[in-house]
Parts: C-alpha cells; sequence; structure tokens
C-alpha cells in the first residue's frame, strides 16, 4: 500500500476462487475497520472510502465469473485490473519472487528450503516483504520464454 508500505501475506490452503475471494474480502473488511477507525461511518464506506485497484495477473482462480460477480456485489470499492496474457516482465511479484527465492539480504537461499511449518514461511515473507529484509535488484528484466519465466 502506498501510504505505509504494507504489504499482505496470507497462505491459503488451496488454489481456488473461493480462497481468492475469502483473502480480498479480508482484505476489503481490514481497510473498512481501518477507515472507521479514523472516525468516519461504516455507512460512507462504499460512497466515500477509497478505490481499491488490485493488479492481477490471468491465473484462472482470479477470472471465475461467479467470483468476479460476487467481488463486483459484495465489495463495490474494489477495483480489479488484469495484466494482459504471458507478461511476467509487467508482473512486479516476479522480480520479487525471484529476488526472496534465489537470495535475501541475511544471504541466505530461499528457494529448495525445507520449512518447519508454514508458520515459519509465513514469517520470512513477511520479515522479508514488510520488515525491509527484502533487497530487489530493480534493474533485473523479467524475460518470458513460452511457459516459463527466466530472470536475465
Amino acid at each position: 500500500r502506498l501510504s505505509n508500505k504494507k504489504r499482505i501475506v496470507d497462505f491459503i490452503s488451496k488454489g481456488t476462487g473461493d480462497s481468492f475471494f475469502s483473502v480480498l474480502h479480508g482484505f476489503y473488511e481490514e481497510v473498512k475497520q481501518e477507515w472507521v477507525g479514523e472516525g468516519r461511518r461504516i455507512e460512507d464506506f462504499e460512497q466515500d472510502g477509497p478505490k481499491i485497484l488490485i493488479i492481477l495477473d490471468n491465473a484462472s482462480i482470479h477470472k471465475k465469473a461467479e467470483i468476479l460477480e460476487k467481488i463486483a456485489q459484495e465489495m463495490p470499492n474494489i477495483v480489479l485490473e488484469f495484466l494482459p496474457p504471458y507478461s511476467p516482465d509487467y508482473n512486479l511479484i516476479e522480480l520479487v519472487w525471484h529476488s526472496a527465492l534465489v537470495w535475501h539480504s541475511a544471504k541466505e537461499f530461499i528457494a529448495n528450503r525445507l520449512f518447519e511449518s508454514i508458520e515459519d514461511l509465513e514469517a520470512l515473507v513477511h520479515n522479508l516483504l514488510n520488515e525491509g529484509q527484502l533487497v530487489i535488484n530493480w534493474d533485473r528484466k523479467i524475460k518470458n520464454k513460452g511457459n516459463t519465466v527466466n530472470a536475465i
């Protein structure tokens, strides 16, 4: 988020449209509570609250018609935009994941590492994204080669 640089780390048990909706709904409710916490009325949120732009890749769980309709009905302040197909070079998360999975500031490889629990992995990702431990090589370009993504 631009205002406080907060990133959300949420692990889902299964990559489904319902789990995608659940994560989005939790985020939406958090934004609403922040809105109310600033002294505003919850009744005014949909009309006067912030518009939330979420840029998504074209994963099938993001594009299910019934889920998109449910998001539009229940979370009208959310605006979903989709990247062009096969365009990892536009998807900044590819750069973040490459930096996080290959090498991070503690000089440890994260890829191919066994974690004792999902909580350990979640804590590491939180530290990387929210505690300033991730060093991103912003000059790195992502290149699409068929169905694979390679950082060059």
